[in-house]
C-alpha cells in the first residue's frame, strides 16, 4: 500500500514553523526516504501529486496542470487510488440538462462535471502540497524558500482538516435529530461550498466554515445566502464554523434556521457515541 513506511514521531508542543524546520529541511532526506513506493517522487506521480495537493482536487483540472493526457492521468490516478494514496470524493452537482433542441450557453460548453481527489493522509497531502516543489534545494540543505512559502500558504494545509472537522460536527450534532443522508463538500459550475448536507427529513443544510484569526461577522451569512441563490439551492438551515466565534449581531439573531458553531463546538467529537 502507498503512503509512509513507517509512523512518523513529531513534537506537536513545538511551534508549527520550528516543528517544520527541524524535521522538513534538517532531515529532508530521512522523511522523504519514507515516502512509499519510492517512485511516487519521480515524474509522472509527482506531478500528478503536486496538482491534487497545491490546486482544488478536480480530477479534469489534475490532469491539465499536472499536463498528462487524459488516458495516461486516468491510469495512473487508478494505479494511485489501488495504493490507497488518493480516494475520489464523488461530486453530488447533476449533469447539466438541455433541452433537444437547445443548445448550450458558449461559456457552458466546456464544462464539465468533476469529481475531486483527495489524499488518505495528510502528511503526503503536506509532502507533495509544499515540500516537494523545493527537493533540489532541500537536498542541499537550503530550505530558506521552502520555509517561507509554507509561511505564507500554510493556511490553506489546515482549512481542509478544518472543514472535515465541522462535516463530522455537523453529523455528531444531528444523529438524534434528523441523521444525516449525506454530507460533505459540494461544488457545482457556479460555485464551492465547504458543506452541503441532507437530513432524514430531506431538509438541505449548508455551511460555510471559517478558520480565521477574527470574528465572523452577519456579512458572511449574506455572502452564503447569495452564494446559494446564485446556484439554486433551496436551503433549510444554513449553518457556520467559527476558530475565533462570531460577532454580536450574529449571535443575536432569533433564526431558528441558522446554526453557528465555535472551536469549542468540536468537543463534541469527543463524546462516545
Amino acid at each position: 500500500m502507498g503512503g509512509v513506511e513507517e509512523s512518523i514521531e513529531l513534537d506537536f508542543f513545538d511551534n508549527v514553523f520550528s516543528m517544520v524546520e527541524n524535521n522538513f529541511v534538517q532531515k529532508f532526506e530521512k522523511f522523504q526516504s519514507i515516502v512509499s513506493p519510492s517512485y511516487l517522487i519521480e515524474s509522472p506521480y509527482r506531478e500528478v501529486l503536486m496538482a491534487v495537493a497545491r490546486g482544488d482536487g478536480k480530477f479534469y483540472a489534475v490532469l491539465k496542470k499536472a499536463r498528462l493526457s487524459e488516458g495516461l492521468g486516468e491510469a495512473i490516478i487508478e494505479e494511485l487510488i489501488d495504493l490507497n494514496v488518493l480516494y475520489i470524493e464523488r461530486t453530488r452537482e447533476r449533469p447539466l440538462k438541455i433541452h433537444p433542441k437547445h443548445k448550450l450557453k458558449k461559456e457552458l460548453r466546456a464544462y464539465r462535471v468533476q469529481d475531486k481527489l483527495r489524499f488518505v493522509q495528510p502528511f503526503m497531502r503536506f509532502w507533495f502540497g509544499f515540500v516537494t516543489y523545493y527537493r533540489k534545494e532541500l537536498s542541499s540543505g537550503d530550505g530558506k524558500a521552502f520555509l517561507e512559502n509554507f509561511e505564507k500558504h500554510y493556511e490553506r494545509l489546515r482549512t481542509l482538516i478544518y472543514e472535515q472537522l465541522c462535516d463530522d460536527l455537523l453529523l455528531k450534532y444531528y444523529e438524534k435529530k434528523s441523521p444525516l443522508l449525506s454530507s460533505g463538500s459540494y461544488w457545482n459550475q457556479h460555485s464551492e461550498f465547504d458543506i452541503l448536507a441532507i437530513t432524514s427529513e430531506k431538509k438541505l443544510i449548508l455551511g460555510e466554515c471559517k478558520y480565521k484569526e477574527r470574528k465572523i461577522c452577519k456579512n458572511e451569512l449574506n455572502k452564503l445566502k447569495e452564494k446559494a441563490l446564485q446556484s439554486g439551492i433551496p436551503v433549510d438551515t444554513y449553518v457556520l464554523f467559527s476558530k475565533s466565534g462570531f460577532s454580536n449581531e450574529l449571535l443575536g439573531m432569533k433564526d431558528k434556521n441558522l446554526l453557528l458553531f465555535d472551536l469549542n463546538d468540536l468537543k463534541l467529537l469527543l463524546q462516545p457515541a
